[in-house]
């Protein structure tokens, strides 16, 4: 894509068989521009497939809005538009050769039609209709990601609904630190991946602008409609300054960092489950595992270290775009040409990347027995002691003292009674009494059970069964009003295809 030089040569010039040139010069490049050892370095004609069906669609939506308007007649704009669905049906590899893949359809155009195919060019420029293309063919893209989100949070929901008692060991720092339970362990995940939802969102959002009618950057003097070709084309409304409508790849920026945050939220739950796996508490399906060449008895998470890999990716592909744009002058520059198709293809993996997550969380074998003898590991009830110890009236610091001195002491297996043994005889060393002459033998061993602490653990958003009830209704909630919003958007963008359609079909 290139700005339009104004000494390129009338598209309507040529034999009247619509011969682009004796050389071989295309539509835009005649002669003068057509040869030279930079003409492949130039050209995006290839990656631009990924914007073919919307340039095509961005075509149609231009010429009839010309049509309406009366700066072409309609019989042109009907041979345009017939020779569009020859293009359409021989595809991209078809294409003459070009610079990219607007200046390519627009050669074939002329090539079927003559002369009078270079008007589906007049009051624009490539640089309004390639900034369509991209917003039309990202917008998609966000779409579908954004579908993949809703579908790994439904998962998410389901196993956390299911577990929603089953105690595990919570970590931090990779060390045991309290129990918590699977479903609340889940839903923190839910939580996040419901912010990416709504970052991507955000991101359709504010893409879902036209440029197109902006021209090269300083308007057109044709009397043009861009709120008709904006909603022929499923847009919301207009990018209103000219300039900033070809300029602003901000939307390619906005896009980039929601996939790779996403990605980011993703590579923490893969480690998890790593690490899970490699601790016995978790079983992964086969169908998320892969084997060794050489060891047989291996079962690696590949899937889990590949969606690792995915975030590196994505914030590499985030990190580059802004770098791109930092130092650029306004309106067009031929540096935004490697700015979006690399969004493209990020946001493709980031959304398989979700689907492996998803399908790894649901097919996973959550191990109760183990999960619940690792819950109690490490003295990870130590805090439930004490915060017992603080009920009873003793400041939270000289309890916490108390239980910090009786840690080295309390073993893995010891059981309740065991361990409460040891508190109390740390107890008697820092306050000169036992400890039971604050809080009774049976609460010191019943918080000291992985279980009992849990289930005390009942404020908002904590692990008990009736906190995680609540927050798991909060999440469905929040789901089916994310997959109604998503739906409208889905339903938007077809009624428009179906409009463009419907309104192409009557210059046959």
């Amino acid at each position: 894509m290139t700005d339009d030089d104004p000494r390129t040569v009338d598209a309507n010039a040529g034999d009247a068989d619509g011969d682009t040139g004796d050389d071989g010069g295309t539509a835009v490049r005649r002669d003068r521009f057509s040869g030279g050892p930079a003409r492949e370095f130039l050209s995006s004609l290839a990656a631009d497939e990924a914007i073919f069906a919307a340039d095509l669609a961005v075509d149609r939506a231009h010429v009839v809005m010309l049509a309406e308007r009366g700066i072409v007649d309609d019989a042109v704009a009907g041979e345009v538009l017939a020779a569009l669905d020859g293009v359409e049906a021989a595809g991209h590899g078809d294409l003459p050769d070009g610079e990219d893949v607007h200046e390519a359809i627009e050669t074939a155009v002329i090539d079927r039609v003559g002369p009078d195919g270079g008007k589906m060019h007049t009051a624009r420029s490539r640089n309004d209709e390639v900034a369509t293309c991209i917003r039309y063919r990202l917008r998609g893209d966000l779409l579908d990601a954004v579908e993949a989100t809703l579908a790994f949070r439904e998962a998410l929901v389901d196993v956390a609904d299911e577990h929603a008692e089953t105690v595990m060991p919570g970590y931090t720092h990779l060390q045991p630190a309290q129990p918590t339970t699977v479903g609340h362990y889940l839903l923190s995940y839910e939580g996040a991946v419901a912010r990416d939802t709504d970052r991507l969102l955000d991101a359709y959002d504010r893409t879902n602008r036209s440029p197109l009618g902006a021209a090269a950057f300083a308007g057109t003097p044709f009397d043009v409609d861009r709120d008709r070709t904006a909603a022929l084309l499923g847009f919301d409304g207009t990018v209103r300054n000219s300039t900033d409508a070809v300029s602003t790849r901000d939307f390619l920026a906005e896009s980039a960092s929601a996939l790779a945050t996403l990605a980011t939220t993703l590579s923490g739950l893969a480690e998890d489950l790593i690490v899970f796996s490699n601790r016995g508490v978790i079983g992964l399906s086969d169908a998320y595992a892969s084997t060794s060449s050489i060891m047989p008895q291996k079962k690696n998470p590949d899937t889990l270290e590949l969606t690792r890999g995915v975030a590196g990716d994505a914030i590499g592909e985030a990190t580059g775009t802004l770098s791109l744009l930092k130092g650029l002058p306004r309106a067009y520059n031929r540096d935004l040409q490697r700015a979006h198709a690399s969004v493209f293809e990020t946001a493709g993996d980031v959304r398989e990347a979700t689907e492996v997550a998803a399908g790894a969380v649901a097919t996973a074998d959550w191990d109760e027995d183990a999960l619940a003898a690792a819950a109690g590991e490490g003295f990870s009830t130590a805090t439930g002691v004490a915060d017992l110890l603080a009920a009873g009236g003793l400041p939270f610091r000289t309890a916490h003292e108390i239980v910090a001195s009786a840690a080295p002491e309390v073993a893995d297996g010891d059981d309740p009674a065991a361990a409460a043994a040891k508190v109390d005889e740390a107890a008697r060393t820092v306050l000169g009494e036992s400890l039971f002459e604050r809080v009774s033998r049976d609460e010191v061993e019943r918080v000291l059970d992985p279980a009992a602490s849990v289930a005390s653990r009942d404020s908002a958003g904590g692990p008990a069964p009736a906190a995680v009830a609540e927050e798991l209704t909060a999440a469905t909630d929040a789901l089916d009003a994310d997959a109604t919003a998503l739906d409208e958007r889905y339903e938007s963008l077809a009624a428009a295809a179906d409009a463009l359609d419907a309104e192409v079909a009557t210059y046959e």
